[in-house]
Parts: structure tokens; C-alpha cells; sequence
């Protein structure tokens, strides 16, 4: 540290667990990220729809990333650390040894991860009891929470995985444990993924009606019975053991966790806007949706009261902003999505390596080859006759439907780059379509949305974000910094460190406007008339399988 004044800086750790990689970052009390450091994590797919990975490779990249952004800074100014990850279910034995979650017996492979979808049945099931705590995820739980996969485990690894068994820890707080040696769970995600609620509790009716009474007999000591809200100090802070693993000082404070989307949310949705003339100026956080675009998409809705929208996960009390009520929408593929259409199509190798030969990425390449073929018209406008149904892993919200299938209208025998061009053009149109239908459905049940906060690997792309701007005919407002799930997990951190009274002031000081995006609002009868084809293309997917199913 060179200057005065960023000898006198108070810093704090944000530890952030992805789909397939970890992430660390050193960030300033102002929300500047000063290091960031990432590390590859293996996923292993013994069979489709099994996703798996292994909780000690995810620790031992925990600990690479933290010591390379903590490298060469006085420990001193470190003053907390924070973790998010994605909502994976981790399985420990009664020594918090890893356990398998697969027929293979590969007790390192001891993490189903979140996009798992083989516990199908067993959610169809417990869908079917129609007991209340279903009222708090959209009316209908996701194969991807935690009920339905700890069901498949008692159903399919009963004598290997369920009875010796001595923890199931959802991703974040096994992290939380890792570094200070209890095992309290985060509000966030037993309220989000386990059916928590904030002011009853656990349900034993619930456990015991779905098949999973042996929860219920040790007062929920596997699943968890100390619950803390996000940011709150977890213990006595790191343990020695944890300390030296991760590069820090022991006793620093460590958070109570979150899932990584609402991490995002925490990093974005709370800035300071004044002066950039949006709508939500001057008017209250609930006006502001954050969208967290990565491997999947993630829509943050806050309330002041409870609000119930089919297909939308919560209202959860207090599991992202302390205080106020959290729907969550959401699509299980998107950046997965654009990977699959534009890896998968045959002119990617002209594609790679025309890429590589100007030097840009894949993607930035693309958007201009668009500006190439688009002539006089507006980009969008070249999907007139291209129409692509996103969910080519089933629908999260707002029709939480597993079953729907992608669906592509307007192919030709043409294979080109243009042809590539266009397709990965009318897969992102599809991604904001889909985010436009969770929008309105937030706003039918009693949101009032105005403009999104983007953050996540797609906020960078450009045309990602202008499509989304055009199409739900909202502004989008990046932030200054744009690893924001990583400010997210760190404001976590400053939180727990006592250095700011509550969330919402650490939101404020930390969460930083970058650039604003503004919708093309003289596009908005063309996208109108895509959004009539989008809705037109699931109706008749339906009828097909009506026909079909009538054989």
C-alpha cells in the first residue's frame, strides 16, 4: 500500500462458490475491488441430469484464491470475510467426513449440485401434498431445492449416504462451518431452499407428510436448528485451522453466508442512483429488480409486505435485504444456453478461429459480425422469422414447468457464420423474453417494477444487456464494479466486522452505479410482436404434447 490514505483503508474478503469456479476478491470499505483471484472447480456428470461435485476441492480452492488476493496486504486492515455459493446440497458424516451422493460410492463426490434434476419424481410427489410451506416457493417446489434430493438420497442410498449421515449443509453454509467451526445455516438459504420459515420455523408436518420424519426426531440437528441472518458474526470468527488454510489471521469475523445470486442482489440493488436520472430516484429499493446472469438467471424482487406470485419463488422474509420480503424468479439455463446453441452449431470452428485471429472473444466477435450483417436496420430486427423457446432445461418461473422443452421456429439448410449469428441472437432475445414474463408476472401480483440491476459474466456482454433494456422497455443499470456477487459476499464480511450498523448502509457506501443502458423505446412494437410469438410458442408446445399424448 503506497498512499496515506490506503494505509488507513479497512478491508474485507468476499469468497464467492460458482458453478465451476471459486472466486475471491479484496474490496475496500468504499466497494472498490482491489485484488480477485479465480480457481477452476470439477464437475463430474456420472449420468444425465446427476450433477456432482466434491466439497474439499471446493475448500482447497476457497483457500488458493483468498491467499492470492490477501497476498502482500497488512492483515490488520482485513477485517471480515464472507462467503456466497450456489444452493448445492453437501452431505458430511458424523465426523463431517464427505460422503458419497452416488451409486459409485465416490465419497469425495459428496456435493449434489444445484442444476441437479434427479430427484424429479420425488419433488412430483411432494408437489402433490399441496401443503402450505409449498405457498412460499410459487405454489410449487423446485427439483432444484433441497427437500426433494435429500428424499432421493433416503430412497436411493439409504444404507451408503442416509443413515450415516450426520450433516446436510446447503453449499453456503458448509463454507460458513468450514471457517469457524460451527454449524449454524444461514436464514437465507433454509428459508430459500429448505422450507424455513422466518418467523414459524421448521414444519414437522411437512417432514414427516413427504417421507422425511427421521429429520424431525433429532430436532433438525442434521439440517440445522441455529439459524442467523446474512451478515450476522458466525461464532468467534475464523478458527486457527481455517485461518492458516485461507492466508488470514485467526478470530477475524466471518459472516453468516448467502446463495451467490442474492449476493448479486446484495452487490447491486442497493446503490446510490442520484443524478442519473433513472425512475427508481427518490423512490424506495422495492422499485428495483437485480438480475443475476450467469450459468442460470436469477430475478431479486423486494417488498415491504408479503407478496405471493405464482411461479416465483418466496416471499422469503429477510433472506436478502434484513426487513423486507424477497421473490425470486428465475431460469435454470441461460449462459449454459447461449454456450450450447453456439458451441453445438457447425460454423463454431470458422467461429473460434476467426476469433482468436482478431483477438477478441467468441462473443464479442459475434455481436460484431451482427453489426456487420444488420445493414440499415436496428440488430434486433433481424430475427423476424427466428424464433427460439428458451427452456431446453424446463421452465423455473413463471411456469415451473420441468417438463418444457426448448423449441426453435425458422431454421434453413444455410450453415454459416450469419446463420450462427443469428441464432445466438434469437437465443439471447429468448433469455430477455423469458425475463420480460417473469417481470409481468411479479407486476400482475403486486410489484412495482421499474428499472433492473444487472450483474453476472452476461451483464458484460452489451448486447445481452440492450436486449434486456429494449425488450422489458426498462433501463439497466450496471454496476461500477462488475464482479458485484463478489462486493455482494464482502459487504457480508464488513457487516459482520461491526464496521457498518446494518446491510442497508454497507448496500449504499458499497454498491457503486457504473453505466446505465436505456431501452430503444421505438423498438418496442417489433419486440411486442416477439413477445406475442414467445407466449404463442409455449401454448403450442402444449397442445403438441396434448396430441401426443392422446395416442
Amino acid at each position: 500500500m503506497h498512499s496515506k490514505k490506503q494505509a488507513s483503508l479497512k478491508y474485507y474478503v468476499g469468497i464467492d462458490v460458482g458453478s465451476a469456479s471459486v472466486r475471491a476478491a479484496l474490496v475496500d470499505e468504499f466497494g472498490t475491488v482491489v485484488a480477485h483471484a479465480d480457481q477452476p472447480i470439477q464437475i463430474w456428470e456420472p449420468q444425465p441430469d446427476h450433477y456432482e461435485q466434491s466439497s474439499a476441492d471446493i475448500w482447497a480452492a476457497c483457500c488458493l484464491v483468498t491467499k492470492k488476493v490477501v497476498c502482500g496486504v497488512d492483515a490488520s486492515r482485513i477485517r471480515g470475510v464472507g462467503f456466497d455459493a450456489t444452493c448445492s446440497l453437501v452431505v458430511v458424516d458424523k465426523q463431517f467426513q464427505p460422503l458419497a451422493v452416488n451409486y459409485e460410492g465416490q465419497n469425495y463426490r459428496n456435493v449434489i449440485m444445484w442444476m441437479d434434476h434427479r430427484a424429479v419424481s420425488q419433488v412430483e410427489r411432494i408437489n402433490a401434498t399441496q401443503h402450505r410451506v409449498l405457498s412460499y416457493v410459487g405454489g410449487v417446489m423446485s427439483v432444484e431445492m433441497q427437500p426433494p434430493k435429500l428424499l432421493w438420497i433416503k430412497e436411493n442410498l439409504q444404507e451408503s449416504c442416509w443413515e450415516k449421515a450426520g450433516y446436510f449443509f446447503d453449499l453456503p453454509d458448509f463454507l460458513s462451518w468450514k471457517a469457524t467451526g460451527i454449524t449454524a445455516r444461514s436464514l437465507c438459504t433454509v428459508v430459500c431452499k429448505w422450507t424455513y420459515t422466518s418467523d414459524g420455523g421448521w414444519d414437522d408436518g411437512f417432514w414427516k407428510m413427504i417421507g422425511l420424519e427421521d429429520l424431525v426426531k433429532d430436532k433438525y440437528e442434521k439440517i440445522g436448528n441455529h439459524v442467523l441472518s446474512p451478515g450476522e458474526s458466525v461464532g468467534k470468527g475464523l478458527t486457527p485451522e481455517a485461518a492458516k488454510d485461507l492466508g488470514l489471521p485467526a478470530g477475524i469475523a466471518v459472516a453468516a453466508s448467502l446463495i451467490d445470486a442474492h449476493a448479486g442482489g446484495l452487490g447491486v440493488i442497493g446503490a446510490d442512483v442520484k443524478g442519473y436520472n433513472l425512475p427508481c430516484e427518490n423512490e424506495p429499493i422495492t422499485s428495483r429488480v437485480a438480475m443475476i446472469c450467469g450459468t442460470s438467471s436469477c430475478h431479486m424482487g423486494v417488498s415491504e409486505t408479503p407478496i405471493f406470485v405464482p411461479g416465483v419463488w418466496g416471499p422469503y422474509f429477510s433472506a436478502m435485504v434484513p426487513g423486507l420480503w424477497l421473490n425470486e424468479g428465475g431460469q435454470s439455463a441461460t449462459g449454459k444456453l447461449i454456450d450450447h446453441v453456439v458451441r453445438g452449431h457447425v460454423a463454431f470452428p470458422e467461429l473460434q478461429s476467426k476469433a482468436a485471429a482478431s483477438a477478441h472473444s467468441i462473443y464479442t466477435y459475434l455481436n460484431s459480425h451482427l453489426d456487420l450483417i444488420k445493414k440499415s436496420l436496428p440488430v434486433g430486427f433481424l430475427t423476424v422469422d427466428l424464433h427460439v423457446w428458451p427452456d431446453f432445461h424446463g421452465n423455473r418461473s413463471p411456469l415451473t414447468d420441468l417438463t418444457l422443452k426448448g423449441m426453435v421456429v425458422g431454421l434453413t439448410l444455410s450453415r454459416g457464420l450469419d446463420e450462427l449469428a443469428l441464432i445466438y441472437l434469437a437465443t439471447i432475445q429468448a433469455i430477455a423474453l423469458g425475463t420480460r414474463h417473469i417481470l409481468e408476472t411479479m407486476q400482475a401480483a403486486g410489484h412495482h417494477i421499474n428499472t433492473l440491476f444487472l450483474c453476472g459474466g452476461l451483464s458484460k456482454n452489451p448486447l445481452f444487456v440492450q436486449m434486456h433494456a429494449d425488450i422489458t422497455g426498462k433501463p439497466v443499470v450496471l454496476s461500477k464494479e462488475v464482479e458485484s456477487v463478489l462486493v455482494g459476499a464482502a459487504i457480508l464480511g464488513a457487516c459482520a466486522s461491526g464496521d457498518f450498523v446494518s446491510i442497508q448502509e454497507a448496500m449504499a457506501k458499497m454498491g457503486k452505479v457504473g453505466r446505465v443502458v436505456q431501452p430503444n423505446h421505438e423498438h418496442k412494437r417489433f419486440y411486442d410482436k416477439k413477445y406475442e410469438v414467445f407466449l404463442k410458442l409455449v401454448e403450442h408446445q402444449r397442445e403438441y404434447r396434448s396430441i401426443m399424448n392422446s395416442f
